[in-house]
Formats: structure tokens, sequence, C-alpha cells
């Protein structure tokens, strides 16, 4: 159910509801669960404690700022959700110890180096610095550690203003 609240901005009030149009928000509104096209369900700022900010309207679109630095251009009829999404505080949450983690259901993570080749494309390199002799990789090969691998030509490289850092 959608909860409808009175907030105060400035000289008059404003009508807010759990989830609205970016076109019923005024500008530095805090939100989350963003979405990019109209009817897809939220995709951006979903992560606990992820927040994007309003910065500007004009037209059909709104600049919002996201919590990875990055500016960029949505819909004003995408639906998004006021406020930040809760759990703030999740990463400086201290596990203790390894077996914490794996009631989580977390599985250790072992290194591409120290496996056979079969296991892995980088798996028995020798020598001490292990990326010398091949290219770091993911364990289905592809390129890993610093290649870039977005589109150069992404069809929504016109809505991103400013990218992130």
């Amino acid at each position: 159910m959608l909860w409808k609240k009175l907030v105060q901005f400035g000289k008059g009030f404003f009508e807010r509801k759990e989830e609205s149009t970016s076109t019923d928000m005024p500008l530095g509104t805090a939100m989350h669960n963003i979405e990019i096209t109209r009817g897809r369900g939220g995709q951006l700022a979903r992560a606990a404690g992820a927040v994007a900010k309003l910065i500007a309207k004009e037209g059909k679109s709104a600049t919002l700022r996201l919590p990875s630095g990055e500016v960029r251009l949505v819909s004003q009829n995408c639906l998004a959700t006021v406020g930040q999404v809760g759990n703030v505080g999740v990463n400086q949450k201290s596990l203790g110890r390894a077996g914490s983690k794996c009631w989580l259901g977390k599985r250790p993570v072992v290194r591409g180096v120290v496996m056979n080749p079969v296991d892995h494309p980088m798996g028995a390199v020798k020598g001490k610095p292990p990326l010398v002799e091949k290219k770091p990789t993911t364990p289905w090969g592809y390129p890993a550690l610093g290649r870039r691998t977005r589109k150069r030509k992404k069809y929504s490289d016109s809505f991103i203003l400013r990218r992130r850092k």
C-alpha cells in the first residue's frame, strides 16, 4: 500500500508517496530503487544504504547523482522510492571468524594462480610475481583486473552526463 505524508519544503507542502515519479519530487530529494525505463522495475540504487539525489529536471528527463558518483539522465515518468535503503552499517559489521561467514553461506575464495591448469586459465604459473607469464583472466577466460569490458558504442552512453570516478 502506498502511504501519503505531508512534508514541508520551504514555502509550501509537498504531498509525498512512498513510490512516485520524479515529476512530483522537489530538487534535492533522496531516493532509491529507481527505474531506468518505465514499467521495468527498480534497477538503480538498491544496495544497503544506497541513496540517489535528484539534481535537476528539464523537459521529460531528470538528472540524478547515483551512489557511485555517476550523473545520468532518467525519464521523469520512471518510478522511484523516496528515502534511503536501510541496513546502512552492513559493511561495518565484523563477522569475527571464518565460521560466521560459512553460516551465511559464503564459501572460501581460492586464487586462480594456485589452481591446476585444468581448473583455471591462470593455473600453474611459475615464479613469484604471479601475473607475469599470463594475462589475468576470469575462470572462463575473459580478461580481468583492469581491462575495460563495457561496449564502446553502448546505447545508454548518451544518458550518462558524468562517469563514475
